[in-house]
Formats: structure tokens, C-alpha cells, sequence
């Protein structure tokens, strides 16, 4: 039996799945923590990719490993090969002003053109514009800018610090992929070239950045062995390499917050910030739109019906959809898409007929998938073809949500089984750089739903939502 591994470095931890290379069958498995925070030594990333192969078994009967990570994160390092500061996280926000002081410099048209994307604070570039301007002396000391599955790479191939890697600190063996390098703010997905002004704008000065490989590429092996080592990706495009979504397909993921991306041919380019034009890592784009309200909504109304899970998707179903005229706009947290970072959540068209813990609770649950709906539609609106949507997270196994996404969706749903969809993604990267191409390792759905599209669920949804814009 052949092996290959997966690694998912997230912002909560490191997951490690070890899978055969011809079923796609998990053979071992592994997971270690990551410290809180939203600026983070990558130091404590290291360890945790350690503790996880540990507990997976290790490396030396696996023939090939690739990682995937969280996306946008600032790694800076000196030419010593040090990291010149803890990292900072795609959640940490203290750059929003940099973000739109480059804006404001390019204009949101240009950026837009040039990088896929419009500047928001979680994009490694308006990173390093706070650090010029916050840290003048630390980013004066920047050899090179690497993302965390980039940082992770490179470690594992023995590279690093002279006190602590074999081969040391050669950072032009900094290597990437195009999902992870198109978040960047500084690369053009159209040309697959770093924008170098954009870079210097940014930092204050030019630096050196991985290269950037292709799909099914070899980064190089795991120092001291022949473990191939695959080119990583973002986590959103390793979840999507994961599930096997092909053009045509739309991935609605139901975490703490949501995300909608598709697999599409084509590049996206959105002047208004809502889509941020990514790249796939299998050689197409990704565009994708984020909210900060998803599973967290059905959390609260859990909370406040006093239910669990389960109870409260039992309660929905037993109202019409509509909830009865109930609508929730879901901004509990403010809002990424629409971007209104200091909105609220309102619930609408209340009256003493319609105000019952089944109302409610099926209110909650069509707020959370329209704010969803939102994202697709912008997504859909450029002339994406949806094929089907397929839904995962937590919040996709409950049968309620399963069902009113059938009604609030205009696209068949599907639901794949629970899984580790970075990991998996990483996995089949290491597959596809061992042997020269993309495994087809079959994917199970758990339930797919007949399609019964509600559009007055969108309707009233589309109402209540407009009383926050200007």
C-alpha cells in the first residue's frame, strides 16, 4: 500500500491525514492545537505540524505530504532566515486602515485589474503596509514574505534558521501555489506574475517571494528522505481539491463563518470588493465570497429557544417556509459581504400570531443560508454556470438546514459525508506530485435534497437586508 498525507495547518490547529493513494481510504490520522490569537510566532505551527505527524505515525512509510493553511497570513522573515515578528492572521484587523490607504493610492478599479481583489484587511499585503507604517524598523529588516503553508514547506525540506534546519536559511527555496499566492494583494492570477510594485508599495521595499508552482508540481522532499513534498495550498482551495469540485461547481461552507466559492474557467475581477478573484490549486480560478455569520447564528437562537442542535431543526420544520413571515438578517457579528462592519442582527415582521419558538427557529436557519445566497448570486451574477452546491461544515449535517437550502438555493444541493476537506485537498495534492496526476478518489454524499427553490424565502430576505444600505 502506497501512502500520502495531508496536512491542514488552520488558524485552531494542525490536522494530519495519512490516506492510501489508490481507494483514498483515511489509514491514520493525527491533530495538535494552535495558541489563540490573531498574531502568532509561527514557531508554535512547527511544533503542532510535529505533535500531528507523531500522532499519525510519522513520515517514514508515507511516500508523499503536502499542506494546505490558512490562507493570507504575514510571515516576515530576515535574511538569517528568523522570523522577524509573530505572524499576523487573515483575523487580524488592525491593518483595515492600510487597506484603505492602498486604495485609496491605486484606486479599487486598478487593484481590482492587477491582483484579482480589492484590498480588505485580511490580505497579506495591507499586512505589510501596517508594519512599514506601524514597525518601520522590523519592516526594514523584511528578506522575504512567505504565507504559513509556504513558512511550513520550506521547514519541512530543511530549511529554516541555521540554528535549528540542516540546510538553513536559502530563501529562494521559498516555494507557494496560485490558490494561497492570489490572496496575496500582490500577484496577478491573469498573468501568473507577482506585481512587484504593488510589493514595494506595500512594504517600502522589494523582498524575496516563494515561487510559485503549478499544480501537481514538486516542491522537493522531506529533508533527510524521499517523501515527496507537494506545492500546498490555501485552506479554502485545498477544501475544494478535497471535495473534487470541478468547474460547475459552487462549495457553500457552514463554519463559524461562511464561505461560497466556485470553480470556474474564467478569472473574476470585482471592483466592489465583494469577490475576491482567487485562484484554485488545480490550475483554475476560485472566486469567493466570505460572510462572518453562519453556524455562530444557529448557535444563538439555539441558545435562546434553550434547544440543541438537533431540536432546533426539528422546531423549523415544523413551520412553512417564510417562518411565517419572520425575517433575519443574521449581522450578529457586523457583516464582510455586505462589507458593514458595525451592523447588528434585526428580526422582522413580528406579530403576536407569528411570534413562536418554530417561526423563530426556522427564521434562523433561512437568515443564515440567505446571507449565503447573497454570496452565490454575486458569484453567479458574472455568468458562472452552478452545476449543483455542495454544502459542508458543521452546520450542513443538521436535516433542517439540508432541506431549507434546497428552498433557498436555486441550484440542486448537495451533502458530502463529515471529513477533513483541507487535509484531504493537501492529500490529493501529494498524490498528484508523486505520480503525475489528480486522483479520482470518489466522494460520498450524505444527502441531497430535491431541489425546491422558494423565492419568496430571497425576497423577503432581499427587503429586510436593503434597510442597511445607503
Amino acid at each position: 500500500m502506497t501512502l500520502v498525507a495531508g496536512v491542514d495547518s488552520s488558524t485552531q490547529s494542525c490536522k494530519v491525514v495519512v490516506r492510501d493513494l489508490e481507494s483514498g481510504e483515511v489509514v491514520r490520522q493525527g491533530r495538535a492545537s494552535h495558541p489563540d490569537g490573531t498574531s502568532v510566532d509561527p514557531a508554535f505551527w512547527w511544533d503542532a505540524l510535529q505533535a500531528a505527524l507523531a500522532e499519525a505515525g510519522g513520515l517514514d512509510d508515507v511516500a508523499a505530504i503536502s499542506v494546505g493553511g490558512q490562507q493570507h497570513g504575514m510571515v516576515a522573515l530576515d535574511a538569517d532566515g528568523e522570523v522577524v515578528r509573530d505572524a499576523l492572521l487573515w483575523n487580524d484587523t488592525r491593518s483595515a486602515g492600510a487597506a484603505a490607504d492602498l486604495i485609496a493610492e491605486f484606486g479599487a478599479e486598478a487593484l481590482a485589474e492587477r491582483t484579482g481583489l480589492v484590498p480588505v484587511a485580511s490580505f497579506t499585503s495591507t499586512k505589510l503596509r501596517w508594519l512599514r507604517d506601524a514597525e518601520p524598523e522590523n519592516a526594514s529588516r523584511v528578506a522575504a514574505v512567505a504565507l504559513p503553508h509556504d513558512w511550513l514547506t520550506w521547514r519541512l525540506r530543511g530549511y529554516g534558521p541555521v540554528a535549528s534546519s540542516p540546510l538553513g536559511p536559502v530563501l529562494t527555496e521559498l516555494t507557494t501555489d496560485r490558490s494561497d499566492v492570489s490572496g496575496t494583494g500582490y500577484w496577478n492570477p491573469a498573468t501568473g506574475e507577482y506585481d512587484r510594485d504593488l510589493l514595494v508599495a506595500a512594504l517600502g521595499h522589494d523582498a524575496v517571494v516563494p515561487r510559485v508552482l503549478g499544480p501537481g508540481e514538486r516542491a522537493g522532499t522531506v529533508d533527510g528522505s524521499a517523501c515527496v513534498v507537494g506545492p500546498g495550498a490555501g485552506d479554502n482551495a485545498a477544501a475544494g481539491l478535497g471535495l473534487g469540485a470541478t468547474v460547475g461547481d459552487v462549495v457553500v461552507s457552514l463554519g463559524t463563518s461562511g464561505t461560497v466559492f466556485a470553480v470556474t474557467e474564467q478569472g473574476f475581477r470585482d471592483a466592489t470588493g465583494i469577490v475576491a478573484g482567487f485562484a484554485s490549486a488545480s490550475g483554475e480560478h476560485l472566486p469567493l465570497v466570505c460572510t462572518l455569520n453562519a453556524s455562530r447564528v444557529l448557535d444563538a437562537f439555539a441558545r435562546v429557544l434553550g434547544v440543541g442542535y438537533d431540536e432546533l431543526g426539528e422546531l423549523a420544520m415544523e413551520a412553512e417556509p417564510g417562518a411565517g413571515g419572520l425575517t433575519l438578517v443574521p449581522y450578529f457579528e457586523g457583516e464582510r459581504t455586505p462589507n458593514l462592519p458595525d451592523a447588528t442582527a434585526t428580526l422582522s415582521g413580528m406579530t403576536l400570531a407569528n411570534t413562536t419558538r418554530a417561526n423563530m427557529a426556522r427564521a434562523a436557519i433561512e437568515g443564515m443560508l440567505a446571507a449565503q445566497a447573497v454570496g452565490m448570486e454575486a458569484i453567479l451574477s458574472a455568468g458562472v454556470v452552478a452545476k449543483r452546491a455542495l454544502l459542508v461544515g458543521g452546520s450542513a449535517q443538521n436535516p433542517a438546514v439540508q432541506a431549507i437550502a434546497a428552498q433557498v438555493f436555486d441550484v440542486p444541493v448537495e451533502v458530502p459525508e463529515p471529513g477533513e476537506y483541507v487535509a484531504a485537498g493537501a492529500a490529493a495534492q501529494a498524490a498528484w506530485a508523486l505520480t503525475g496526476s489528480r486522483p479520482a478518489w470518489p466522494l460520498a454524499v450524505v444527502a441531497a435534497p430535491a431541489q425546491d427553490t422558494r423565492p419568496e424565502i430571497m425576497e423577503a430576505y432581499a427587503a429586510a437586508a436593503g434597510a442597511y444600505l445607503p
